[in-house]
């Protein structure tokens, strides 16, 4: 994220992004790419094999029950007699058992814990073991904490739908995993062939029918703004347009921020994670590069670059489809002879420079850069056939001469040879200045490979980013120090000033003001202004925060952390009101009741914490804790009248309590018509149609629904946010679908007035805002 965008006294015109930098001052975009991608593919072959155990046990389980009841029900029918005219089937035949099976109920569960329970006056699931969260990669690359738990646990994976008999009132029906059952007052949808029982309001009972169409909501989604920079990572993509903008890069989304109207535009060209940014001499042309993908469907995204307009934000080229391997790092315009060249370095084991006429889409030449990580590729500014590649312990002078490339290595003779190179930049008279994971600044002469001045500890840990100014300044931006620092042109200092760099999932919207909160691993929880677009005020914790949630009054704010401690802190001083630990475990959802007079802290140690709330959420004390899930909390919503309270967990459950006693209610009149102050929970009857057929039950991470009650928003594995029309209460019902964030999309919330959408993303760290259009 972005704490602070402009220093005191910085003049008009002056970029005011402060890059969010990395902490680890030694890390690579690219050195892990060939351990990650072995992990991710043991990871897939790990969870197909679950997949293939999971079933077969749940089948045998399966079988095994329903022959008991067969038993049972033979016994039953030779006690009563046998009807007249048929015959009473013989047990311990293929065909008796089959004939019976056919006609067995199949509120049955499918996972082969034991007998289901009764709650609500409908079947559950039985136990399951309990599951961790564990960080890891999103869906397409990596696994999302939750997805990484179910793969880690023995979890029913099979997705084969129910086989009941027929429904034969007029209003019952099924579709393919989703059963409706008029006498029960229930739908029942199937999760990787677990069984979801959802309770029917009873005014929607008598007119319920799953072949009704589902409709698209009147309003949508136009992204409004993106909090966030991808500096930890990512180098020489921040540049000052002359029309005053800022271009830059976070997940998929190319920014054009303009700080003096504090307006952003968005280049959405990309499918996948942007890696690289140029911009070419006549700065309007930008070029962008991304990582390979997979879509939801498993087909791949190729990794290539494309050239766009900023101007009318349209593609003019793509380059380089079936070209690149895994992904395009590096980018830079020629700016000599018109910029009718374009390099490009990917991210292969040999990580190949290519030279490209990019209006004709053609590739002019290659040749093998380094082994080693490369960060930065750009030509020298008054010289088209030389080029600078830099990165792991090495920094290349390349020559472009008769459609061949030749290089030579810089040498830093008596200096430290530096572990990365990070960042590179041109002075007026053509000297070069390269910025180091040391924290050094190092001057090469014009045209030459040797070190002609030094700068030594210009920050602390690694320098980002380098900016030459027209006046001779010098700007460089540390990571570890988190400072941007002015340079004289005798390389004295002129003055110095001083976001989240890690995953990012809480996410709470404040009562009755355009503000939110956001947290995550990076220890730091910031209070944004929508209207702005600014921070409040940020405040650093002990432990990664993992979710949110502000009392009524807006006053005080509860943060959930990993550790199991969760914090209270004042929204206007941001201090330390309290801090209470409950279990050793993640905190993943911290709610209060509607009228302020509860808390809830639901764990991954598949208890909820229920504590009474006193002096405006300023005193809470304990009152009980609720047991009754087999699998860690993920969400949890409060009744209109704070009444009673809904869970969700980890292996599908949908439990309902009374916070007076922390007892589960079980009686299922007793919640069916309860009014929701929101809609949080995944799953639920009017929020069961944002799943597609076939979904694994951690494919959607967070729904939200509008204080309207008209809006239902839904953040997926997939990058994806989907709107749809509340209630969602039809299968697969239809919703518009938008991109933005580059993996999993963590979290969703609408402001108090509806009049905009924030998501969180995951692995990309940031936060998207949405108008309500």
């Amino acid at each position: 994220m972005i704490p602070s965008l402009l220093p005191p006294g910085w003049e008009p015109g002056l970029p005011r992004l402060l890059p969010a930098m990395s902490l680890d001052d030694n890390l690579s975009g690219t050195s892990g790419m060939e351990v990650d991608d072995r992990v991710s593919a043991l990871e897939q072959r790990l969870q197909l094999q679950e997949d293939e155990l999971a079933v077969l046990k749940a089948a045998l389980a399966d079988a095994l029950r329903r022959l008991r009841a067969c038993e049972e029900q033979g016994a039953a029918l030779r006690a009563r007699g046998t009807p007249k005219g048929r015959a009473l089937p013989r047990l311990g035949t293929t065909a008796s058992v089959c004939q019976l099976l056919k006609g067995l109920p199949t509120r049955t569960p499918l996972n082969g814990a034991g007998p289901p329970r009764r709650v609500g006056g409908y079947a559950t699931s039985p136990s399951s073991p309990k599951k961790e969260a564990t960080s890891g990669r999103s869906a397409r690359r990596y696994l999302s904490p939750e997805r990484l738990a179910s793969v880690r646990h023995e979890d029913p994976r099979s997705r084969t739908t129910s086989s009941s008999s027929n429904c034969s009132a007029k209003k019952e029906g099924k579709t393919k995993e989703v059963i409706f059952s008029m006498e029960e007052g229930s739908v029942k949808m199937f999760l990787r062939g677990r069984p979801v029982p959802m309770l029917i309001p009873e005014e929607l009972a008598p007119t319920y029918s799953l072949d009704t169409r589902s409709e698209l909501p009147s309003s949508r989604l136009k992204l409004d703004w993106v909090y966030g920079y991808r500096g930890r990572d990512c180098r020489a993509n921040l540049y000052l347009l002359p029309t005053g903008e800022i271009v830059y890069f976070v997940a998929s989304v190319a920014v054009l921020y303009s700080v003096e109207e504090q307006r952003q535009r968005h280049y959405l060209g990309h499918n996948d994670d942007i890696k690289c940014l140029a911009v070419h001499p006549d700065m309007v042309t930008i070029a962008t590069g991304q990582v390979a993908g997979t879509t939801k469907e498993g087909k791949p995204l190729p990794p290539h670059v494309r050239v766009w307009d900023s101007v009318s934000l349209s593609t003019l080229h793509v380059l380089g489809l079936g070209v690149f391997d895994r992904a395009v790092c590096c980018v830079g315009f020629s700016k000599s002879n018109g910029g009718n060249l374009l390099c490009a370095v990917d991210e292969s084991n040999d990580h190949m420079l290519s030279v490209w006429d990019w209006a004709k889409e053609a590739k002019v030449v290659d040749g093998k850069c380094s082994n080693e990580a490369v960060l930065v590729a750009t030509f020298h500014p008054t010289d088209p056939a030389l080029l600078i590649t830099c990165g792991k312990s090495h920094i290349y002078f390349w020559s472009l001469e008769g459609g061949t490339l030749s290089k030579r290595q810089g040498l830093f003779e008596k200096h430290e040879k530096p572990k990365y190179v990070l960042c590179v930049t041109f002075l007026e008279g053509g000297d070069v200045v390269t910025g180091d994971s040391g924290g050094n600044l190092y001057v090469w002469g014009k045209g030459g490979n040797r070190i002609t001045q030094a700068v030594l500890g210009a920050h602390d840990g690694g320098v980002f980013g380098l900016c030459a100014l027209r006046d001779g300044t010098l700007v460089s931006g540390g990571g570890r120090d988190r400072r941007v620092v002015l340079w004289g042109s005798d390389y004295s200092k002129l003055q110095e000033v001083e976001g989240h760099v890690e995953e990012l999932w809480g996410l709470a919207t404040h009562p009755s003001r355009a503000q939110f909160v956001t947290c995550g691993q990076d220890k730091l929880v910031h209070l944004w202004s929508a209207e702005s677009h600014q921070p409040l005020w940020s405040r650093a914790i002990e432990d990664p925060a993992r979710s949110a949630g502000f009392h009524p009054s807006g006053s005080v704010l509860a943060v959930g952390t990993v550790t199991g401690r969760w914090l209270l802190l004042d929204t206007e001083t941001h201090d330390l009101v309290a801090i209470h630990t409950d279990g050793n475990e993640q905190i993943s959802v911290v709610s209060f009741s509607p009228d302020g007079a509860y808390l809830t802290v639901g764990s991954h140690d598949n208890l909820v914490y229920v504590y009474t709330v006193d002096q405006g959420g300023r005193k809470v004390s304990r009152l009980g804790k609720c047991s009754g899930h087999s699998s860690f909390i993920t969400h949890l919503d409060w009744a209109q009248d704070s009444s009673c309270f809904v869970t969700n967990s980890g292996d599908y459950e949908i439990l309902y309590w009374d916070p007076a006693t922390c007892k589960q209610i079980t009686s299922a009149d007793a919640v069916r018509n309860v009014e929701w102050a929101t809609a949080t929970c995944v799953l639920g009857f009017g929020v069961f149609g944002i799943w597609s057929e076939g979904a694994d039950g951690t494919d959607i991470n967070a729904v939200a629904r509008s204080h309207d009650g008209k809006l239902l928003a839904s953040a997926d594995d997939f990058g994806k946010v989907h709107l749809f029309s509340y209630p969602c209460c039809q299968p697969r019902a239809l919703s518009h679908k938008y991109g933005g964030h580059s993996s999993h999309v963590t979290n969703v919330a609408f402001l108090w007035d509806d009049s905009v959408a924030l998501t969180t993303g995951g692995k990309d760290t940031s936060v998207l805002q949405w108008r309500v259009v």
